[in-house]
């Protein structure tokens, strides 16, 4: 009796410690959100007097300041959802497609096409940027969407996590079983390898989604319209402006507008990763 009270205890204590942690990190993580938020309802000249946990009276003003100015808000929100959620959508779709071929099929090269295809994962984006930009130019690209969401097709990165969540859930015998009863190729990827690969599906249009949302490299490179400019490039110009023109509070109220977006779709594809934990393949 003894020693089972004393695992009891043992057990509870770290129940205990854990919530306490999680608590904790929870705190770190979201108290971020509220200071923005806070900010958000504040005017420039309570945010230029120092920081205050207590929300203002000010978001509605700072929100019509904002919606009055030369900036094209509503049209930055729906290029950043088109450029970010095609981007997202080709990118999980055919890294997928491909890390199934490399795991799926055994032809000549195969360790050596894998190989090249992590290398090209650790050139830097600015090295190739002016290559690019010459090769869009010359495609009568430049200006448009497109340069944002097709090389979101190629994502060396995204081709490795599948890569290994196939590994590790993907069994072959699977592929196999759907070959002998007939099945496609593309069947067997569409209908039977895609819904076994929700899980990581979900955590990487969520990854790509957000990095594509909160670029600003690229699309500051070939974007020159304002109607066509993503919010990242539109939250730099409305900082840049100059001091006679310069709020503070319709910086954050902004900001706090262009994660509203990215927050929707972690609770749309959190769901599919929770789902999704006890989904797998036959083990061999």
């Amino acid at each position: 009796m003894p020693e089972s009270k004393s695992k009891g205890m043992g057990v509870g204590a770290r129940r205990v410690i854990a919530y306490i942690v999680l608590i904790i990190i929870s705190f770190f993580c979201l108290i971020w959100f509220y200071i923005l938020l806070v900010n958000a309802t504040r005017s420039h000249t309570e945010l230029s007097s120092g920081f205050t946990p207590i929300p203002s009276t000010h978001f509605l003003e700072n929100w019509k300041n904002l919606m009055a100015g030369t900036l094209p808000i509503l049209n930055g929100m729906l290029n950043s959802v088109i450029v970010a959620g095609c981007s997202a959508a080709l990118c999980v779709y055919f890294s997928t497609m491909t890390a199934y071929a490399i795991h799926a099929y055994d032809f000549k090269l195969k360790k050596a096409l894998f190989t090249f295809i992590l290398a090209v994962m650790m050139i830097p984006t600015q090295v190739t940027a002016l290559g690019f930009l010459q090769l869009i130019d010359k495609m009568k690209m430049d200006d448009t969407f497109w340069p944002l969401i097709l090389p979101a097709i190629a994502a060396p990165v995204t081709f490795f996590y599948m890569k290994q969540y196939m590994d590790s859930t993907l069994s072959i015998s699977l592929i196999e079983a759907a070959r002998i009863d007939g099945a496609g190729e593309f069947r067997t990827f569409n209908t039977i390898v895609l819904p076994l690969m929700k899980p990581a599906i979900a955590v990487q249009a969520i990854f790509t989604f957000v990095s594509s949302w909160n670029n600003y490299f690229t699309p500051a490179l070939v974007l020159h319209t304002d109607t066509k400019k993503t919010l990242p490039i539109l939250i730099a110009q409305l900082r840049a402006a100059d001091w006679l023109k310069f709020d503070m509070g319709q910086v954050y109220v902004m900001i706090a507008f262009s994660i509203f977006p990215v927050i929707v779709v972690y609770l749309i594809m959190s769901k599919y990763i929770v789902a999704g934990v006890a989904l797998g393949g036959v083990k061999e």
